[in-house]
């Protein structure tokens, strides 16, 4: 049977590196270089005939290949905060904050899946012949809904719960909260009309990361 002394070193070993908020910043980076690299390769109409696929599309492998290391490093920016909630962790908001985080990443993963998919086919296939498809047309589409609906609905959500758990806890300044709320009714309302609206969420989370690597820093 363990005693209790064991149970105090375990937890010693386990705990969160002071620079795990780099993790945020990784990623605000990954989504930063992701986004510019799928603005340039694919036009922002999902209607648009799809002449992109007879170009270059390494950009566009490139952006999809760092999807799954954004992914990690937001998986590790939420333990990050977890980590530094605490026991003022409330279940309701951290149900909400966690639950949004989740299907954040899962519609980001399926709008990459279907974009890589019509990559795939386009390697098989000829160009002409897979821009007259309906195939195309209905990938190009369903990508386009999932990012720019859903996954940026989730972040919304993810930001509005995270800026509610700040402003309670004071584990960050309530600046950086009352952006997140400004932000996220940005995304909220204008997610399907403004182009560069999926950058709002890496912006958020660079700047809190950046509050809490700092903060990590100077209690060290």
């Amino acid at each position: 049977m363990a005693k209790p002394e064991d149970d105090t070193l375990i937890h010693a070993r386990l705990r969160t590196p002071k620079s795990a908020a780099l993790a945020g910043i990784v990623f605000s980076l990954l989504m930063f270089t992701i986004f510019g690299l799928l603005r340039r390769s694919i036009p922002a109409d999902p209607l648009e005939p799809g002449a992109w696929l007879a170009a270059d599309t390494k950009m566009i492998a490139l952006a999809l290949n760092l999807v799954p290391f954004a992914g990690v490093a937001f998986l590790w920016f939420i333990g990050v905060l977890r980590d530094r909630l605490g026991q003022q962790e409330d279940r309701f908001f951290a149900t909400v904050f966690f639950g949004s985080a989740l299907l954040f990443l899962a519609m980001l993963f399926a709008a990459a899946a279907v974009i890589g998919a019509v990559m795939l086919l386009a390697s098989t296939a000829e160009p002409d012949e897979l821009m007259r498809s309906a195939i195309f047309r209905y990938a190009r589409a369903a990508a386009y809904i999932v990012n720019n609906v859903y996954a940026t609905k989730m972040a919304a959500v993810f930001m509005i719960s995270t800026s509610t758990v700040v402003i309670y806890t004071g584990i960050a300044p309530r600046w950086i909260a009352f952006i997140g709320h400004l932000l996220a009714l940005v995304l909220l309302i204008g997610s399907y009309y403004i182009g560069w609206s999926f950058a709002i969420l890496p912006v958020w989370v660079f700047l809190i990361s950046v509050y809490i690597l700092m903060d990590n820093l100077r209690r060290r």
